[in-house]
C-alpha cells in the first residue's frame, strides 16, 4: 500500500495550521516537567491528523502525544507528534516539526515530517528511499567525526541532577571528537541527518512519537537508527509503550560506529 500521498497531504494541511499559529500562541507546562510544553496548536493539529486517519484508515490504531491511544486491535499503528519541538514553537523559534509515523507490528514502515517554517516535507516508505520536497535525500558521506556536525538533544533532570551531570560529561567527549555541536532538540535535527547536513543526532530522553517517523526516514536515507547504546529500537506492542522512555542514536553508518565507540568507552 502507498502511504506517501496520504502522509504528504496531511502534512501539507497541518503545516498551514502551524504557520498560521506560529508566533501567535504561548505554551503551558505539562504537569511539573518544565521540559514539556503544550500549545493550542498541538491540540488543533493532533485533532486534525486523527480525523484524517480515521477517515482513510479507520481500522488502524493511533498513538497521539496529546490525545493518547486509539486501540482498534490492528497490526498497524499510526504514531503522531502534532508539534515536535513545542518549546521552540511556543517561543517563536522556527526549528519545530510535525511527525507522522506508521508501524506494522514493531517495525516502522512509513513516515513523514514537516518543517512548516521552511516549507519542507520529508517522506519515506520501507524500501522506497527518502525524499524532501520530492527530491531524494541521503545521509552524510563524511567518514571523519572531526569533520562532522553532531546534534545532541538533552533535557535537564531537576529531580535527579546527577543524571544531567553524568550525561554532560559524555556530551563533552562527543564535542571533543566532532567538528561542532548543534541542538534544536527537535525533529529539525533528524531531518538534517537524513539530508546529510549533520552526521548524527542523539538523545537519551524521548518517547515513541519522537522516533517512529524519523526512524524510517533516516534509515531510508541510508542511515542507522538504534537506541543510544547501539541496540535495535524496540517498538513491540506499541500501544503499551506510550510511557516508555526511548533513547536513540541516529547517524550515517560510518559515523554511527564512531559515535558508538565513544559512548561505549565513556559511558
Amino acid at each position: 500500500m502507498n502511504y506517501q500521498s496520504f502522509i504528504t497531504k496531511v502534512l501539507q494541511e497541518t503545516s498551514e495550521i502551524a504557520n498560521e499559529k506560529f508566533g501567535r500562541v504561548s505554551g503551558t507546562i505539562k504537569g511539573n516537567d518544565s521540559n514539556q510544553v503544550l500549545t493550542e496548536a498541538d491540540i488543533a493539529i493532533g485533532k486534525f491528523i486523527i480525523q484524517q486517519i480515521e477517515k482513510e484508515y479507520p481500522e488502524y490504531n493511533i498513538i497521539d502525544e496529546e490525545a493518547g491511544i486509539i486501540d482498534n486491535g490492528s497490526a498497524f499503528t499510526w504514531v503522531v507528534d502534532p508539534i515536535d519541538g513545542t518549546s521552540n514553537f511556543a517561543n517563536g523559534v522556527p526549528t519545530y516539526g510535525i511527525m507522522i509515523g506508521l508501524l506494522k507490528d514493531a517495525a516502522p514502515i512509513a513516515g513523514g515530517i514537516a518543517l512548516p517554517f521552511f516549507n519542507e516535507i520529508s517522506i519515506a516508505e520501507k524500501g522506497k528511499g527518502a525524499y524532501c520536497n520530492d527530491k531524494k535525500i541521503t545521509v552524510s558521506s563524511e567518514e571523519k567525526l572531526v569533520n562532522s556536525l553532531i546534534a545532541y538533544g538533552i533535557d535537564g533532570h531537576q529531580e535527579n541532577p546527577k543524571i544531567t551531570y553524568e550525561e554532560t560529561k559524555l556530551l563533552g567527549e562527543i564535542v571533543l571528537h566532532c567538528r561542532n555541536l548543534r541542538s534544536s532538540n527537535s525533529t529539525f535535527d533528524s531531518i538534517m541527518v537524513a539530508k546529510g547536513g549533520y552526521g548524527g543526532f542523539l538523545n537519551k530522553t524521548s518517547m515513541i512519537w519522537d522516533n517512529a517517523a524519523p526512524h524510517i526516514i533516516i534509515e531510508e536515507a541510508g542511515g542507522i537508527y538504534t537506541d543510544f547504546f547501539g541496540k535495535p529500537m524496540d517498538y513491540t506492542n506499541p500501544l503499551e509503550q506510550v510511557s516508555k522512555n526511548y533513547t536513540f542514536c541516529a547517524a550515517s553508518p560510518v559515523l554511527h560506529n564512531k559515535l558508538q565507540e565513544i559512548i561505549q568507552r565513556y559511558s
